[in-house]
């Protein structure tokens, strides 16, 4: 068997090793660490960003939607009211134009009845020439 007899190298060579540990430690690994912490705390601040932004996002296209209902509602209500007041207006018209015909009606009525009146006054007063001519005709002599 091999058999290592301890003499003082291996002291220098433990020494060395912990000092290359120390300084690689301090140059290499130490920077290295605080880098990828930074980038951990850093990709954690952005995925919180991101997470608020989905809920804000949420939040907003809620209001979008409410609003959107509201505006759609008050247009109901603004439609509503339009035709309220068109068949309000449309009854207004309709109801002058019913009440000037029967004005016209009965204006016509008074002036056929008028007429009516005035020739059976004139036929009243030609009623015996007339009944005289009928008689003649129909008894074929003259009277």
């Amino acid at each position: 068997m091999i058999s290592v007899i301890p003499d003082i190298s291996l002291i220098y060579q433990i020494i060395n090793f912990l000092v290359l540990l120390f300084v690689l430690n301090w140059i290499l690994y130490k920077p290295i660490r605080n880098i990828l912490l930074e980038r951990r705390a850093k990709i954690e601040g952005l995925q919180d960003g991101a997470e608020k932004a989905q809920e804000n996002l949420g939040v907003q296209e809620e209001d979008y939607k409410n609003g959107l209902k509201q505006a759609r509602a008050k247009g109901l209500k603004s439609k509503e009211v339009f035709v309220e007041e068109a068949s309000t207006e449309e009854k207004e018209i309709i109801d002058r134009i019913n009440r000037k015909a029967q004005a016209n009606f009965a204006e016509i009525k008074k002036q056929v009845a008028g007429e009516t009146d005035q020739a059976r006054i004139a036929l009243e007063a030609d009623i015996n020439k007339h009944a005289k001519a009928i008689g003649k005709k129909i008894l074929g002599r003259a009277c």
